[in-house]
């Protein structure tokens, strides 16, 4: 790779983040709110909209399908709502391409009236308005909110009408706000949360810890962490058998093996000593190092260090250049110094130490080899905010690494049966060269996802993965040759067989181009909210994004909110989702009995303004993301700090099960959504 084709790459990457970042409306829509007939039998709330030059704004009965009607909210105490909020003029009517149905909507300036019904002698409603307004270019989420108090004459008493009056009041309010889910459901677009305060993270009302409440349904949360640690030992295991077969190390193999056995001629024991001491001194370094990455940055900022942008699109073009290499772009290993004084240790010590040097060599020699699958196990170990993922994960690497030069030791004869060295090695490094353009488009997504870009939809990540695995499919058949490849004669069983898989796996991504949910990539591509075009409608969506919009949802709608704490970077939020989700009973239950509130963790928009709040420990911190915001909500009020993480609540935010943490456990689920219906029902 030249400097032209590196500069010309950055340059697209600069290009497509300064679209990404382009200015949305904003005031689109100004709110005027005020009380009128103060005093008097009947008062009327007045919500006066003045939208901005070009900007229409949607009514109450837009069609659903289309953009997101306007939703009045009125939370009254000492009287009543009398009917449903009426403009002042008629709404525009007017046919729609994109939604292909017809908009409803107003511009320039509109008039709302709420009449009222006092019930007491003061009376106080709290107004809130949501909608959206959209221009030419684009679409802003309208908010319009206040607090209003009034007196009246008389102190009336509800007769039955009024008392009927208000249920069929409140079944259209619910009608109106389960229109308004329907919307959002058919949009995929996340939900804009009002402005944020200090208070709304006080240690009071939805944000009141409830560690104990959850430990009164005696949920055996380790048992979720075990099976993400598993994940990692046996992800970083087969990233050893992987690194294994790569040119760096496979020939290592009987050079270091043979070097233990003639070094100890006399005694075979010895040998097969030296060679178990070789292997686990592999373990240790690795291990060490695991411990040492979480020790200097810590297991939360190691999973900030796996979501942030820059960190991301490194790792992005870092995987890329590897790949060019393995395909014969150019030679890339570590300066000889390194390993030159490490062979100078060896030679200058004697027993236990000079194993250990040995060692440390051969890591060093097969880094431009196990580098790169390396640091994709750190990436994906840091996402699950647990402190000795990231050693686990390199014991199950240095295990996998280290166990042949053991075996081989101790059973020397096997050495005669392993293959030579030869051009199925060339093979090997360019089949890794392919998957590493593809490991390399999922941390594009990561930070895409993390910021919103939408540069890499869910559509264009598995077209280049079909692509990748398609050009894989036709190198392996040897139709497409690399400049160290040997000349294909003939094609070998297993190469074919590889080749087979490699063209399928490609016809079976082809459906995910109209929304099929691909369970077998589900942990690595971009959610299916993400496509600009579905047929499939089986994926479960979030009702909203935001905590507090979902419980006042929840309330309104007279149903348990869901909590899903989630991550962009979390391989097993999405596996939980694909294997889960989709079963058609948990998919209804979720849809029709519960809220669903997505958290990401790792969302990297900007809180409107900072928030300082105080830790479990004393410490201070500063909220200024609304992924810190919702990973400061998991701690404080759950005491839980691993994604991903699902809880049930009530209308008060407490819990109404044990929590569910990772694990695709479809009866548990539905046992687990069972009991907090039932739980919500007895309160």
């Amino acid at each position: 790779m030249n400097r032209k084709s590196i500069l010309t790459t950055l340059l697209c990457l600069l290009q497509l983040t300064l679209f990404a970042f382009a200015a949305k409306g904003a005031g689109a829509v100004q709110w005027d709110i005020r009380l009128e007939g103060d005093g008097t039998a009947s008062p009327k709330i007045v919500a006066t909209a003045t939208i901005a030059p070009g900007y229409h704004l949607y009514s109450t009965d837009n069609p659903a399908g289309g953009s997101n009607p306007l939703v009045f909210y009125f939370d009254t105490t000492g009287c009543q709502t009398d009917g449903a909020p009426v403009a002042d003029r008629a709404y525009t009517k007017e046919f729609d391409d994109t939604f292909e149905v017809d908009q409803h909507f107003y511009s320039g300036k509109v008039v709302f009236t709420q009449k009222l019904k006092p019930t007491a002698a003061t009376y106080s409603v709290d107004v809130e308005i949501k909608g959206q307004a959209c221009n030419d270019t684009g679409c802003t989420q309208v908010y319009g909110g206040k607090s209003l108090t009034g007196k009246s004459p008389v102190a009336a008493t509800p007769q039955p009408e009024a008392e009927a009056d208000k249920k069929a009041d409140d079944l259209t309010k619910a009608e109106a706000i389960a229109e308004t889910v329907d919307s959002l459901r058919d949009a995929n677009a996340p939900f804009e949360p009002a402005a944020l305060t200090d208070g709304d993270v006080s240690k009071e009302g939805w944000w009141a810890n409830v560690e104990a409440e959850l430990k009164e349904f005696e949920q055996d949360t380790a048992e979720g962490s075990e099976s993400s640690l598993l994940y990692i030992f046996i992800a970083g295991f087969l990233g050893g058998l992987i690194a294994l077969v790569t040119p760096c190390v496979w020939p290592m193999i009987p050079m270091t093996v043979s070097f233990f056995l003639k070094t100890n001629k006399k005694s075979r024991r010895k040998a097969i000593g030296a060679a178990a001491t070789y292997g686990a001194s592999i373990i240790v370094i690795y291990v060490v190092l695991g411990l040492a990455i979480s020790a200097i940055f810590g297991a939360s900022a190691l999973n900030n260090l796996a979501t942030n942008a820059i960190f991301n699109i490194i790792f992005f073009l870092l995987l890329v250049v590897f790949a060019i290499s393995f395909m014969g772009g150019f030679e890339l290993t570590l300066p000889s110094s390194w390993t030159n004084k490490m062979d100078s240790k060896v030679d200058a010590t004697t027993g236990m130490l000079s194993i250990f040097f040995m060692a440390f060599t051969l890591v060093l020699v097969s880094f431009s080899c196990t580098g790169p699958i390396i640091g994709t196990l750190l990436v994906e170990a840091a996402s699950t905010s647990n402190f000795v993922t990231p050693a686990i994960g390199m014991f199950g690497f240095a295990l996998a690494l280290a166990l042949p030069f053991t075996l081989f030791a101790m059973f020397p004869t096997m050495l005669n049966s392993m293959p030579k060295s030869g051009g199925w090695m060339n093979t090997v490094k360019v089949v890794l060269g392919f998957l590493e353009l593809a490991l390399a488009l999922k941390f594009l997504s990561v930070a895409d996802l993390a910021y919103g870009w939408r540069i890499l939809d869910r559509e264009v990540f598995v077209s280049l993965w079909i692509v990748i695995f398609a050009l894989l499919g036709v190198y392996l058949l040897g139709k497409i040759t690399f400049p160290h490849d040997d000349k294909v004669e003939r094609i070998g069983v297993t190469r074919f067989m590889l080749a087979c898989v490699s063209l399928s796996f490609a016809i079976y991504m082809v459906p995910g181009l109209w929304g099929a949910p691909l369970k077998a990539i589900s942990a690595f591509a971009p959610p299916t909210y993400t496509q600009d075009f579905s047929l499939y409608e089986g994926d479960v969506h979030a009702v909203v994004d935001d905590y507090e919009e979902g419980m006042r949802l929840g309330k309104q709608l007279g149903k348990p909110v869901m909590l899903d704490f989630s991550g962009y970077g979390c391989v097993n939020c999405r596996k939980m989702e694909a294997a889960v989700w989709t079963d058609p009973e948990i998919k209804a239950t979720i849809d029709e009995d519960y809220v669903l509130v997505t958290l990401m963790v790792d969302e990297k928009k900007e809180l409107p303004s900072p928030i300082k709040v105080t830790e479990k420990d004393g410490t201070r911190r500063t909220l200024r993301t609304y992924g810190d915001k919702w990973s400061y909500l998991q701690r404080s009020k759950f005491g839980a700090n691993a994604q991903p993480f699902h809880v049930l609540v009530d209308n008060d935010g407490q819990p109404l099960a044990p929590a569910f943490v990772y694990k695709e456990d479809i009866p548990g689920y539905k046992k687990f959504l069972r009991q907090g219906l039932d739980n919500y029902q007895k309160k």
